[in-house]
């Protein structure tokens, strides 16, 4: 079969085709590959560099993951992760991490240092501040108990609120709690921060 002049004849141009298709296949696997690998990455520092953050998605939250994790670090995340995906993103629970004290199921909130305490201790950032407030973020029952007009049913509709909607952004965020009103809010508010 003959050819115009300048026309490959019909097999190489299908075998030309082909390989464009093969190539544009591998580029779309290799952007898909890293669409889901950025999903959690890690932010890179340089040892004694100060991380400087130019703009940051409103579709994504930072979260710093330490303690009983194997690649402790600064991770990014979609906006509505929650701790499962940080957990994740930093190569799951270590050797001797204490799982049970870990909800998995909470929101994480922007900005949130997230600590995973080895077998028999507590999560480091449980207790209260040094200024003796107690962190409504960070409190447990207990610590929650402490606190006048607070009983262990406040204490815990306290904390359901926290593991539902994330962290207290503000100490008012305690009126959308169940049996918190003004009042109760003004005598609680120089004894707890966020």
């Amino acid at each position: 079969m003959t050819t115009p002049e300048g026309f490959a004849p019909p097999k190489r141009r299908l075998a030309a085709g082909a390989a464009v298709v093969v190539v544009l296949a591998a580029a779309a696997v290799t952007v898909g590959m890293g669409i889901v690998r950025g999903a959690a990455v890690p932010v890179e520092q340089i040892p004694g560099e100060q991380v400087t953050l130019a703009t940051v998605d409103a579709a994504e939250l930072y979260v710093h993951v330490s303690g009983a994790v194997r690649l402790p670090g600064l991770y990014r995340l979609p906006d509505g992760a929650r701790v499962v995906d940080a957990v994740a993103a930093a190569g799951g629970f270590a050797e001797g991490a204490e799982e049970e004290a870990v909800n998995l199921a909470r929101p994480i909130s922007d900005g949130e240092q997230l600590i995973v305490p080895k077998e028999g201790e507590a999560a480091a950032d449980a207790a209260p501040r040094g200024d003796g407030r107690v962190n409504l973020n960070t409190a447990t029952a207990a610590e929650l108990e402490t606190l006048p007009r607070i009983g262990p049913a406040m204490a815990q509709r306290i904390i359901d609120w926290r593991e539902t909607n994330g962290r207290f952004t503000s100490i008012e965020d305690l009126l959308a709690v169940s049996g918190i009103g003004d009042k109760m809010l003004e005598a609680l508010r120089p004894l707890v921060t966020v």
